[in-house]
């Protein structure tokens, strides 16, 4: 197990809203992990991230992509906000903003500084616009206890949502395959890995952020595409449809192991946080 936060595999993480607990796995083929994650209780913050550029890229962009967006979180105030050109506060009557705008603006703000992070240790390196070590990023952070989810998602790492017998897909795959199945392309598809951006290659990021309102009973599962490239989208909501706050682990391995018999090879990682405490 890897996890930011360092706690053993036997301990459940406790957010605010519910029970979460992760598991990565090296998987079938690999010689070493790059896929990281992070859980923090206290800040509420629940990410993946999918490194690329091998053991000493991938592994280091993963690390650094979540351990920056939780340094930025942890000093964002998500009901005040600032707009980065020139620092001064937005006006709290604008008919324009909605009552979740800073929070939204303060996730921009997060994968931004993820961004820069791994963008500013490939220039150290030598590596140019385009080039160097990166990695998805995608997760939520739910700034108020009892609130809604700000989603945040750069790259193929994805996020589901099980709510009342529904497995539903939260993010978009950004890449040139997802891309081209949209654009109505049948034949001669590009390969599934093929990403558009992520985090590290190029100085700016452009990720999807959304507001979600949480239901109580509401599961949700994070995962490199180790896990889901491969696996029936059925199989998956099989396996959460057996979840319960004591037997997050215990469907973590589950779905590893389900990755695993469907052929993965990647690294395979499965954050699951279940709703539990509304």
């Amino acid at each position: 197990m890897s996890t930011w936060t360092q706690l053993t595999p036997s301990i459940y993480h406790r957010l605010a809203f519910g029970s979460a607990y992760g598991l990565t796995d090296v998987g079938l083929v690999r010689q070493s992990n790059e896929d990281n994650f992070l859980i923090d209780p206290e800040l509420r913050i629940v990410a993946v991230a999918d490194g690329m550029g091998g053991h000493a890229g991938g592994e280091v962009a993963a690390h650094l992509a979540l351990s920056s967006l939780r340094a930025s979180l942890l000093n964002a105030d998500p009901f005040r906000c600032a707009l980065p050109a020139h620092g001064t506060m937005l006006d709290p009557d604008a008919t324009w903003q909605d009552e979740h705008m800073c929070a939204v603006l303060a996730v921009h703000q997060a994968v931004d500084h993820a961004n820069d992070q791994v963008y500013g240790a490939n220039l150290e390196s030598g590596h140019g616009e385009g080039a160097g070590m990166g990695t998805t990023l995608s997760g939520f952070w739910q700034w108020m206890p009892d609130g809604p989810l700000a989603l945040f998602h750069v790259g193929d790492s994805r996020i589901y949502r099980y709510r009342e017998g529904e497995l539903a897909i939260l993010t978009r795959d950004q890449t040139l395959y997802q891309q081209a199945l949209e654009a109505g392309v049948c034949d001669d598809l590009p390969p599934r890995n093929l990403l558009l951006q992520a985090i590290g290659p190029t100085a700016a990021v452009a990720p999807d952020v959304k507001v979600c309102e949480v239901k109580r009973g509401d599961l949700y599962l994070l995962c490199s595409d180790g896990l889901y490239g491969n696996t029936p989208h059925g199989a998956i909501a099989e396996v959460l449809g057996r979840a319960s706050a004591q037997s997050l682990d215990a469907c973590c391995e589950e779905l590893v192991a389900l990755a695993k018999a469907h052929g993965s090879r990647d690294n395979i990682t499965a954050v699951l946080a279940l709703a539990d405490g509304y």
